[in-house]
């Protein structure tokens, strides 16, 4: 049966259920045709509301960058150093082991000369705004704070997608290893705010 009323933003919200129920090959495999059948509608409806693929992608890339974000903040908020860096670290593995198909599409980096990559640079920005505001409890020299993102970020990315992808299965408790990985990440990122100036 056709939902009544479907809108862009509806359209967004029913390919984000898609991708999800894809795991982490969700947003990769996503189809208009997928949408269209959870809608319930001929694909050529989808028209009325998204352009194409690309661009429907590109909707489910800035509202999970922004869920996400959001998530973060809440979660670091009141926090500082070592805690404000768990507490990011554990967001983000719950966000990609409750939405495996959201979480891939906030790996996708904006086109930063595309125009109509505009509000998806402006979600990006705000996510490293977040996690560079984690890190100011550290004292990081200017030239680090970026280094350290990207190692926090390169580090949890590497585990969930492990994770999900069914790479651990020796019989170890895999969150006793993911918090000794987040220990590591706080000892690492230490170091670098105390590293001496060449």
């Amino acid at each position: 049966m056709a939902r009544a009323g479907l809108s862009r933003k509806a359209v967004v919200g029913l390919a984000l259920e898609v991708v999800d129920d894809g795991g982490p090959d969700g947003f990769s495999g996503l189809t208009l045709a997928q949408v269209a059948s959870r809608a319930g509608v001929a694909t050529p409806s989808l028209y009325k509301h998204v352009g194409s693929l690309a661009e429907l992608r590109r909707e489910i890339s800035v509202r999970a960058v922004r869920e996400l974000t959001a998530l973060a903040s809440r979660a670091t908020v009141g926090t500082a150093g070592p805690d404000a860096v768990r507490a990011m670290a554990h967001t983000w593995r719950h966000y990609a082991r409750a939405h495996p198909g959201r979480y891939v599409a906030t790996q996708v980096g904006p086109d930063p000369d595309d125009p109509s990559h505009a509000e998806h640079r402006a979600a990006a920005a705000e996510s490293v705004a977040v996690a560079v505001a984690t890190l100011r409890g550290f004292d990081l020299p200017e030239d680090g704070v970026v280094d350290a993102v990207r190692a926090a970020r390169s580090a949890v990315h590497g585990f969930v997608t492990l994770e999900l992808g069914g790479g651990f299965r020796m019989p170890q408790d895999v969150d006793r290893s993911f918090d000794v990985l987040v220990d590591m990440l706080v000892a690492g990122i230490s170091a670098l705010a105390h590293q001496d100036s060449p």
